[in-house]
């Protein structure tokens, strides 16, 4: 089944329309799932579910499952209620933090730097990261649900590397927000982080794996990536920009404490889901399967990403390897 699509004369990017057959599908999940109330109510929007439909490639019975579950795991660990106090702690190296700029496409980006690591706690790096999460949802911009990763890896060893927090990560990532992820930068990954990387490589979903990418301060197919997602004026010198400010601690959990406020005013609305950013709809033009055969456990591949060229970058050889075609909306999952 195809989708009905019409061009956006802002951004050049197509807009995606629901066809009949996914609100349908949309329909079906939300019967199956039964009446909520509450925050649970806000959450399932039908973006929401358009997003668990996809994950599971427009699969109800998988994409109810995997939705059922997260509304569990919600209501017992209430990410909407984490607040920067609960966090302030993990936050004081800068290890993750989100920019105050966003890339071409819309797409808040979150910076990560493992080398930064000042927790032993697989419990409060995970809470953090979903802070986090939510956090870049929250500032999602409209028409846009999908957010970016850049990954510095300056200073990285292998101390830094944990087989359990990384597991950890990939479930709470891939379970509860999926199709978030539109892209991930392994900027300047040293050689021998590539043989724990494939190690990783079971826990993570195709559609995950494929949407990681290598990216290399002294390649120029990465540069020109670069540019062609973020304006150079506000990307961090550490990934080839020009702004040398650095992360201050201080005035971002001033921006934390203002964010806090806005999503106690969103999760306090009881009625229908509020038009905001986290609640954008935007669909991918991927064919409508509904695959019932599968099994729930497979790693689903998805069809190209359409936001943008990307290719990952060989750490063998530096050289980028064109994936071909344009992304219009790419996932987490």
């Amino acid at each position: 089944m195809s989708v009905d699509s019409k061009k956006s004369a802002s951004n050049g990017q197509e807009k995606m329309l629901l066809s009949q057959e996914q609100q349908a599908l949309i329909n079906e999940v939300r019967k199956l799932i039964g009446p909520q109330s509450g925050k649970a109510s806000i959450f399932c929007s039908d973006a929401c579910i358009s997003r668990y439909l996809r994950a599971r490639n427009w699969n109800v019975k998988k994409a109810v499952k995997m939705l059922k579950l997260t509304l569990k795991w919600r209501e017992e660990y209430k990410p909407e209620e984490i607040r920067w106090e609960d966090i302030a702690h993990e936050a004081e190296t800068g290890k993750i933090y989100r920019t105050n700029y966003i890339d071409k496409h819309g797409r808040t980006v979150l910076v990560m730097r493992p080398s930064r690591q000042n927790s032993k706690s697989t419990k409060g790096q995970i809470k953090y990261l979903v802070y986090c999460m939510e956090n870049a949802i929250l500032n999602l911009p409209p028409e846009q649900e999908q957010m970016v990763w850049l990954i510095d890896f300056q200073g990285f060893n292998m101390s830094h590397i944990s087989i359990k927090v990384t597991r950890e990560t990939a479930h709470v990532l891939q379970e509860h927000y999926p199709e978030r992820l539109g892209l991930a930068i392994l900027y300047n990954a040293p050689k021998f982080f590539e043989p724990f990387f494939t190690m990783v490589k079971p826990l993570l979903e195709t559609k995950t794996y494929n949407k990681v990418k290598f990216g290399y301060s002294d390649d120029q197919n990465t540069k020109k990536i670069m540019e062609d997602l973020f304006d150079f004026d506000h990307l961090e010198s550490a990934f080839g920009g020009n702004d040398d400010t650095g992360f201050d601690i201080n005035r971002y959990a001033e921006r934390m404490k203002e964010d806090d406020k806005k999503t106690y005013s969103l999760w306090t609305r009881e009625n229908s889901p509020p038009s905001v950013p986290n609640l954008a709809l935007s669909l991918d033009s991927t064919r409508l399967e509904s695959d019932t055969d599968a099994s729930d456990s497979e790693k689903i591949d998805s069809s190209p990403d359409l936001v943008m060229d990307t290719g990952i970058i060989n750490p063998d050889q530096k050289s980028l390897v064109n994936e071909g075609e344009k992304n219009a909306s790419a996932d987490i999952h």
